[in-house]
């Protein structure tokens, strides 16, 4: 299958430069869609673009308008908005350099492919993709897309080189905003032992064919079972954990998993009786 490009234009190291093109490398959603439909007619609603003075317009007649104040606007063309030249519109041109490790995970946003533009374009792309991977860390450089213009960190990935934008610090929110209410009182240390080993037996791999979009799966089945005259069947909520019985959950939790630790996970030896005795600062007691 084909892709069209999101962006095309030059990728630039220093003076080496080749024609380039970025695609997105995700899918925008799975294949469950809704209409709004009228259910007293089942007919498709269609949205109209209407000026509340004058009725509908066509959508093609319209430009953009950027509020200044209550009702006014600044009116902009798409031509207007195209005159505004950054290099960025055209031309990655990579900065610098930075270990992958001091970016924070929260400023990670959209991944995208970044290919060669043609089989003439390989030769200087490839040269560029070579150098990066022998500096072992990521490139950044900016480009604009859908009039804004974006930091991408780059990276080469087997022939060609993974692109992902980058979020501004102003589109992250502070996580104190959030997180400051949380107690800092520290858990008792055996159910935190407890639940660490839970996380030991459930350890391994990362493979992203073993997870699928359970609730699409779930709406399928429920557009199916529809379609054959069945009613819906609604699923049980989930109870809150009773903090008083938070160790024998855990407890249960523990014994119920009833699996050995998958490979990679650390297994914990536990003292023999004569030892615990000999222990310098006792075990705190669970329950």
């Amino acid at each position: 299958m084909a892709y069209r490009p999101t962006w095309q234009g030059h990728l630039r190291l220093s003076l080496v430069t080749c024609p380039v093109a970025l695609y997105t490398a995700t899918s925008s959603g799975g294949e469950v869609h809704f209409n709004l439909i009228n259910p007293e007619t089942n007919n498709r609603i269609r949205m109209i673009t209407t000026d509340p003075d004058t009725g509908p317009v066509e959508r093609s007649s319209l430009v953009k308008g950027y509020a200044v104040a209550k009702d006014e606007y600044i009116l902009l063309t798409d031509e207007e908005i195209k005159s505004v030249k950054l290099e960025s519109t055209k031309t990655i041109d990579i900065e610098r350099f930075v270990p992958e490790e001091e970016i924070d995970r929260l400023y990670w946003d959209n991944p995208y492919y970044l290919a060669p533009a043609g089989a003439l374009a390989e030769e200087a792309f490839g040269v560029i993709r070579e150098a990066m991977r022998s500096e072992g860390k990521i490139a950044l450089g900016r480009v604009v897309l859908s009039t804004r213009e974006r930091l991408l960190a780059l990276e080469p990935r087997d022939q060609g080189i993974l692109a992902y934008s980058l979020r501004t610090r102003g589109e992250v929110r502070a996580m104190r905003d959030v997180f400051g209410p949380i107690s800092d009182k520290a858990p008792d240390p055996a159910m935190v032992d407890i639940a660490r080993r839970i996380i030991e037996q459930k350890a391994g791999p990362f493979d992203p064919d073993q997870f699928v979009d359970r609730y699409e799966e779930a709406l399928k089945a429920l557009i199916a079972s529809k379609q054959k005259g069945h009613k819906p069947v609604r699923a049980a909520e989930p109870e809150d954990t009773n903090v008083v019985d938070l160790m024998a959950a855990l407890r249960a939790s523990l014994k119920g998993s009833g699996a050995e630790p998958r490979r990679g996970a650390r297994t914990v030896k536990r003292p023999a009786a004569s030892e615990k005795g000999k222990r310098a600062t006792p075990r705190r007691r669970a329950g």
